[in-house]
């Protein structure tokens, strides 16, 4: 399968290849977590399939680095989002807002990478327990999708420093309130002399994405490999490309997280104009980043790609400031990201149409 180097060769490959065994897979989840015994457990669940499947979409985008491994690939990318859409939402609605709580449910991340298997309880903490080994599950999907890599030994170690500083953060981000801003920039002062350019919210942001893993995972199952082409990704995706995608996604959340009182790290720059200019200062980072790695116009169009739908999300319709941030980001992508922004509102669109449809038909 030769690698798209457009966008229009691209969302063909998207569309007909990528999604279906995204939705393929999300379906297979959905009917697990379906039978969870536990009410609570069952309700997360579900609901993290529900309104996050664009994670999984976007992420599995990354899968055509595998060339003819998609299946394999996708099966790792999935299952590994779900556990992350799953454990956000549990952290996010938990009465407990106990670290030790959010450590242990987050070891499944860090135990799903690692590919060998823990008789770890991830639920030891807390009174509803019983998932029906619906986590289990996804981390044993994760092993088994990562059996087949022919190169699992090159990107392990990489693999787990990106788990463990993504489950670092969801830690930190999820304790009391008065707690978090300490916790994250005590945290980040480990790091600050080799980023001394970021901000501990940024920072924080470029631990949050599961892209760097999911990019690492794709080109695992290649032949050949180059010898140090596993750094490279590791290098180019931390911390910029990675911060770009979570910063993108905190801006159209921050009206949201506002009103349910979530911490939002867009909402500790001093100004929109600030935060503006530090999202084009991310995109110019990340294209600097990328420019020695294999396949660079493909992982390039990755990133014009996250302004350009990200930036088509309903959220971003809001008020006229809103409005002037999308412009201003979408310019800074070009024509690709613009591409992108208009393909994402027509399928936004076509996928709410469709829902809707659906829910017509339940009702009669």
């Amino acid at each position: 399968m030769s690698l798209p180097k457009n966008p229009i060769q691209l969302m063909p490959k998207v569309y007909k290849s990528v999604f279906p065994l995204v939705h393929q897979e999300l379906d297979y989840w959905r009917d697990f977590a379906t039978n969870i015994p536990d009410p609570e457990l069952r309700k997360q669940a579900l609901m993290s399939i529900d309104t996050k499947t664009f994670h999984c979409e976007g992420g599995a985008i990354l899968a055509l680095l595998s060339e003819k491994n998609l299946k394999p690939v996708i099966e790792f990318i999935v299952a590994y989002q779900t556990i992350s859409d799953y454990l956000d939402n549990l952290c996010d609605r938990s009465t407990s807002l106990d670290p030790v709580d959010f450590e242990a449910l987050h070891e499944s991340m860090i135990d799903a990478v690692k590919c060998q298997k823990s008789d770890q309880l991830y639920y030891r903490y807390r009174e509803e327990q019983d998932d029906g080994g619906y986590l289990k599950a996804l981390v044993a999907k994760c092993h088994s999708s990562l059996k087949q890599s022919k190169h699992y030994d090159g990107i392990k170690d990489y693999l787990v420093q990106l788990a463990d500083y993504y489950c670092k953060l969801q830690i930190h981000k999820h304790v009391k309130l008065e707690e978090r801003v300490p916790r994250l920039t005590n945290w980040f002062e480990k790091y600050q002399p080799e980023l001394s350019d970021l901000e501990w919210y940024e920072f924080s942001a470029c631990a949050g994405s599961t892209l760097g893993i999911f990019c690492l995972v794709s080109y695992s199952f290649n032949e050949p490999i180059s010898k140090n082409l596993f750094e490279q990704v590791y290098k180019s995706y931390f911390p910029y490309v990675q911060g770009l995608h979570i910063l993108l996604d905190y801006v159209i959340d921050q009206k949201e997280d506002e009103e349910g009182g979530d911490l939002n790290f867009c909402s500790y720059y001093p100004s929109k104009e600030v935060m503006l200019k530090r999202i084009e200062y991310f995109s110019t980072k990340s294209n600097q980043a990328l420019k020695d790695l294999k396949d660079y116009r493909f992982h390039r169009m990755i990133c014009q790609g996250l302004l350009g739908i990200y930036l088509a999300d309903k959220k971003m319709a809001g008020p006229d400031e809103m409005k002037r941030i999308r412009r201003g980001i979408v310019k800074n992508g070009g024509l690709t990201s613009f591409f992108f922004y208009g393909n994402a509102k027509l399928y936004f669109k076509l996928k709410e149409l469709k829902a809707g449809s659906k829910r017509v038909k339940a009702s009669v």
